[in-house]
Parts: structure tokens; C-alpha cells; sequence
């Protein structure tokens, strides 16, 4: 029995169904048709330079660069309801504590203090937010206390700025040991795989 290749056979194509929300981080002021955003918005059908040009344009009076969470419900029409939300609890967070990461051990370090003074503060710019409008500013202000546990940021009522310049600089040696630890165990993890190919 002989058996002939088909010939021209179809490729089965899967096509991906989106939901109607689309939810992504994008730069204050410095939406690019490129890569992450570009081919997300392409995906969807939506129009990338004018998208980009209408979120720019709504974003001119923030500070560029800062990560916005956005929300963007795309209706059957192609059009679109942007929802542009405040940065995310823990870039307040970092910027208060004047870190750039959190602990890499959770709870078992410290990898900064903020004062219950940015707590308030960054409770009022998040009660801005629309999931956030009707939520008691307490409740908003214990979610960021608990994210500061997760992050290994302490919460304290002062802070002396002396003290706690000392304790950034001797961060800062720990986060380089980390971050070196975590290179090793990256090459060496990539070296096995390698070898193992």
C-alpha cells in the first residue's frame, strides 16, 4: 500500500480569542507603536498610532516615564475606553523608601523603612483610582501596610534622616551581594542546561 503526502494541506490555526479588557502597564507620556504594546493593541484590532497619540496625549501632564497600570475596554466596534489608573502601590512604596526592589527574602529583611506619614500620603493619591473611589481611606492604608510586610519595607512613625541614609548605604552592599549570588545561580543553571543538551 502506498501512501501519498497530501499535497497543500491546510495549517490548523488556533486564533486566539481576547477578552473585551486589556490590561498592561504602560509608561506615562511614552506609548510606542513598538513592542509590548504595539503588537497587544494590534492583536485587538485597535488603531496603535492613534491609541498611542490619545494615551500620550492624556498622560502629557504626569511625569514621562512613570509606569501606569491601564485599562483599556475595547468594544465590538473597535473603539475604546481608556482608564488610566495612579502608579502602583509599590512604586509609592520604592520612592518613599528611596529603594529600587524590595526584599529578595520577604519578610526575613528589611529592605527599607517608610513612615505611616507616606502611608497616608499614598493612600490619598491611590483613593483616586477608580476601583479604589468608594473604598475607606483605613482599609486602602492597611492593603499598603501589608504590602510593605511583603515587600520587607518597615513601617515606623519617624525616621531619622541620618540614621537611615547609613542603613541605605549599607542596603545597597547587601542588594549588590544578592544580585551577584543571583548571576552565579543563573550561569551556573545555564552551564548545566547547556551540558545537558
Amino acid at each position: 500500500m502506498v501512501v501519498k503526502k497530501a499535497k497543500g494541506y491546510r495549517k490548523l490555526v488556533m486564533k486566539v480569542i481576547h477578552g473585551p479588557i486589556m490590561k498592561t502597564n504602560i509608561p506615562a507620556g511614552a506609548a510606542a507603536p513598538g513592542p509590548p504594546l504595539g503588537p497587544m493593541l494590534g492583536q485587538r484590532g485597535l488603531n496603535i498610532a492613534v491609541f498611542c497619540k490619545d494615551f500620550n496625549e492624556k498622560t502629557k501632564n504626569i511625569k514621562e516615564g512613570l509606569p501606569l497600570p491601564t485599562r483599556v475596554k475595547i468594544n465590538p466596534d473597535r473603539s475604546y475606553e481608556l482608564t488610566i489608573h495612579r502608579p502602583t502601590q509599590s512604586y509609592f512604596i520604592r520612592a518613599a523608601a528611596g529603594i529600587n526592589r524590595g526584599a529578595m527574602m520577604g519578610t526575613k529583611e528589611t529592605a527599607g523603612k517608610i513612615t505611616l506619614k507616606h502611608v497616608y500620603e499614598i493612600a490619598k493619591i491611590k483613593s483616586e483610582d477608580p476601583p479604589l473611589e468608594n473604598v475607606d481611606l483605613k482599609e486602602i492604608c492597611e492593603d499598603i501596610i501589608d504590602q510593605c510586610r511583603r515587600m520587607g519595607v518597615q513601617v515606623v512613625r519617624d525616621l531619622d534622616a541620618e540614621e537611615y541614609g547609613r542603613f541605605l548605604e549599607e542596603r545597597k552592599i547587601v542588594v549588590a551581594a544578592q544580585l551577584k549570588e543571583l548571576e552565579e545561580k543563573k550561569q551556573a543553571k545555564m552551564l548545566r542546561t547547556t551540558n545537558a543538551a
